[in-house]
């Protein structure tokens, strides 16, 4: 059996500068890429998810509410869907793409160019345990973490390479995540309340 690295959302309009920017974003892109090029043979495949937005109805808000509907984001076409520039994508062996038309906060919700959903594509490399890192550790993270956990992968998400919106939320996640079987290691990236 393999296992594989799923890099969740670190794109533009989710760092810095973006539209829906985390605090810790830019740190979190750049610290994937050094743990990869440190230890290239730690994980057997490495996949990435994208939100990728093009009419994701109530998902957008104005005024959004932060907790159902949210600022415009991740608009495929927009420089804000793009993956942030400190992220080293070399390794990416697919992408899955989420939230067309609907929310999607999970990877699992997601399809690759060729239609294939994650869980389809990780059983097919033989992959049995999976490691997360990414954007934002109280949302996606969160979700493609428990999904992947129900899916039957071993699954450990690496605190300290993501980043959370907000302590209230982050505690939720934490509590959902450690219930479901989920391993967390590090601390996350926080901003302050």
């Amino acid at each position: 059996m393999a296992n594989a690295l799923i890099i969740v959302d670190v794109q533009n309009d989710f760092c810095e500068g973006g539209s829906l920017a985390v605090a810790g974003g830019a740190g979190v892109a750049a610290g994937i890429s050094r743990l990869l090029a440190a230890e290239p043979q730690r994980w057997d495949h490495v996949v990435a998810t994208k939100d990728y937005h093009v009419d994701p109805g109530a998902h957008f808000g104005d005024p959004p509410d932060y907790v159902e509907c949210w600022p415009r984001h991740c608009v495929v076409g927009t420089a804000g869907s793009e993956f942030h520039p400190d992220l080293k994508i070399d390794r990416v062996e697919a992408i899955f793409h989420k939230g067309e038309y609907a929310a999607a906060y999970s990877g699992f919700e997601g399809h690759a160019e060729g239609g294939e959903c994650l869980t389809d594509w990780l059983r097919r490399h033989d992959v049995d345990r999976v490691d997360l890192v990414g954007i934002a550790t109280d949302h996606c993270v969160r979700a493609t973490a428990l999904d992947a956990a129900r899916e039957g992968f071993g699954t450990t998400v690496l605190l300290d390479l993501t980043a959370a919106v907000a302590p209230h939320t982050l505690d939720v996640a934490l509590r959902a995540m450690e219930g479901a079987g989920v391993a967390m290691r590090g601390e996350p990236v926080i901003r302050a309340a």
